[in-house]
This record gives structure tokens, C-alpha cells and sequence, in this order.
């Protein structure tokens, strides 16, 4: 169940994470969604190696929400400028 509440979660830090860095996206609703997923998965993967607090399975928390905007916002760079230069 956790899971499936991640990845609606990171849809949201998606959208979250386009209006935080407006611009011209090479991707739609969908890529910006999947970035969104992603940057759950990278925030989570941050927050355990500088805090130490890994609590994969466990609740949501505002800060894992915080971490997966940051995290979004990573991919959505990354993203951009790969689609620049092809």
C-alpha cells in the first residue's frame, strides 16, 4: 500500500515541481508526473544518506514530501538540459 501511495504522492510532487520551475518542458503532464515519482525516490534516497532516516515502508511525511520536490526538481533539471542537446 505504500507504494501505491508514493506514486500518487509523486504525481502531485510533479505538478509541485513544474510550478516551482516554471519553463518550457520538452515532456507534458505525463513525463512531468513521472519525474515527480522519480524525484520521490531520489529525495527519499537523500534524506537516508545525509540524515539516516530511511523509513522505506513507512508513513508519508511532510519532510518526505519537502525531499521529493527537491528530488523532482533534480530530475527536472537533468531532464531539460538532456533535452537541449539532442
Amino acid at each position: 500500500m505504500y507504494w501505491l501511495w508514493m506514486f500518487v504522492i509523486g504525481l502531485l510532487v510533479g505538478i509541485v515541481a513544474k510550478v516551482l520551475m516554471p519553463g518550457r518542458d520538452p515532456g507534458g503532464f505525463i513525463v512531468t508526473g513521472l519525474l515527480g515519482i522519480g524525484g520521490m525516490f531520489v529525495g527519499g534516497f537523500l534524506s537516508n544518506l545525509v540524515f539516516g532516516t530511511g523509513a522505506i515502508g513507512g508513513p508519508i511525511q511532510p519532510s518526505g514530501f519537502i525531499g521529493g520536490v527537491i528530488g523532482a526538481l533534480i530530475l527536472l533539471a537533468i531532464y531539460r538540459a538532456v533535452k537541449r542537446r539532442a
